[in-house]
């Protein structure tokens, strides 16, 4: 078995200039990943900052389960990401720089089933960079259609 896609940020490559790359697990509740499960995330608005020296996804929308009951989550709250010391450290360094954030890219399932998330330190484009990357696009596109 495989780690599949359950969701992707298609906003953050259009928006940001992506740098560094990390897969972070996360601190999730019982009904957070049944939801994931069932395709139920939204990263239209979420982004990740430093608490404290622990980072934390903020924003990010998991619908509540539909079998929850009452035992159900809050579906904005804050998730702790959990990544290495070193990590941390080089993440924070990076962020500390004029312009730089960190941006959620995507969620997968790996083989034993638990969330992973794709993060990556980012800077945002300006208008003119959004229009070169509109272009190459086209341009690929282009070439795949002549093959």
């Amino acid at each position: 078995m495989e780690s599949r896609l359950i969701a992707k940020n298609k906003k953050a490559s259009f928006e940001f200039e992506l740098f560094d790359r990390f897969t972070a697990g996360a601190v999730l509740t019982g009904s957070e990943i049944k939801s994931i499960r069932e395709g139920k995330i939204n990263f239209s608005d979420a982004f990740c900052l430093f608490i404290e020296g622990e980072l934390f996804l903020r924003g990010l929308h998991i619908a509540e389960y539909s079998h929850g009951g009452y035992a159900n989550h809050e579906p904005k709250r804050d998730r702790k990401l959990l990544l290495t010391a070193r990590e941390l450290r080089r993440i924070e360094k990076k962020i500390k720089e004029k312009g730089f954030t960190i941006v959620p890219l995507n969620c997968v399932l790996n083989e034993k089933g638990f969330a992973k998330f794709d993060i990556a330190v980012a800077r945002g484009k300006n208008s003119f960079d959004k229009r070169e990357t509109l272009k190459k696009k086209d341009q690929q596109k282009d070439m795949d259609r002549a093959k």
